[in-house]
């Protein structure tokens, strides 16, 4: 890689590509100062099909990237959520990778329909309104977003855009428009920063918070907008997964966000 490398913008398959491996993958052979931001295509409520076009190439199974050179280019990130966790903490005590079989013992989708109620019936859709709020052991008190890509009724499982340990803590979350709103807001001034020129913005959100705002779903780019620098001009999609820093660590995936990347040339 050479060394005026500033920047990687990646997108990728939404449902075959692990999110998490792929950051990882990227950091691993990545100078430390290469900011690395992106997300999984989406197929909205329905996880049927999502595509990638790579070069001349559209279909599943591909990622895209695009690398920015230069001293004079700035690049930044912020993400939030605006998620609170309810109800009792559980640990996962059997999965594999990013399937979850077990919780405190119990069979996994049991458990999750039991809470949900008549909202069972529209899964994996209805997970959304409620993700998964993880802690990956009891020492660790940051908690990550994990959501719902797919159930298996059969094997009493559901299947998560990233690794669930076992071991981890697992507490459901919830939401409501204002609080997404805030948190869209909230994760442009961290991309801003002190930032007074005006900036290309990319705003990736989760699939998950445009189900939860339903007709209020423009307030949320309208907040993400008018946190930006007058001049600014702002792109974006809805995802099945952001990838960004967070807190001077490097890039990992999240889900359930609003992650906005922003870029300007001195």
């Amino acid at each position: 890689v050479e060394s005026d490398l500033r920047g990687v913008l990646v997108i990728s398959d939404g449902l075959s590509i692990n999110g998490s491996e792929l950051s990882w993958g990227l950091n691993s052979k990545l100078s430390p100062h290469v900011v690395v931001a992106g997300g999984l295509a989406a197929d909205g409520d329905r996880f049927r099909r999502t595509w990638i076009i790579n070069g001349h190439e559209r279909g599943p199974n591909n990622i895209a990237a695009v690398g920015f050179y230069g001293d004079h280019v700035k690049i930044s990130c912020g993400s939030r959520g605006g998620w609170e966790v309810f109800g009792v903490e559980r640990v996962i005590t059997r999965s594999r990778g990013n399937i979850l079989y077990e919780i405190d013992g119990k069979p996994a989708l049991e458990l999750y329909k039991r809470y949900l109620g008549p909202l069972a019936s529209g899964l994996p859709a209805t997970a959304l309104l409620f993700p998964l709020g993880l802690r990956r052991d009891q020492e660790t008190k940051h908690k990550i977003i994990r959501m719902i890509l797919s159930i298996d009724e059969k094997e009493g499982s559901m299947t998560f855009a990233d690794d669930v340990p076992e071991g981890g803590r697992v507490r459901l979350m919830r939401t409501n428009v204002d609080r997404l709103i805030d948190g869209a807001a909230e994760a442009t001034r961290m991309a801003r920063g002190n930032e007074t020129s005006a900036l290309m913005a990319l705003a990736i959100s989760c699939v998950g918070r445009r189900l939860v705002m339903g007709d209020r779903v423009d307030e949320e780019i309208e907040a993400a907008h008018d946190s930006l620098p007058n001049g600014s001009r702002l792109i974006g999609f809805y995802s099945y997964g952001e990838i960004a820093p967070h807190e001077g660590k490097p890039s990992e995936l999240f889900n359930q966000t609003m992650t906005i990347t922003t870029w300007v040339e001195r």
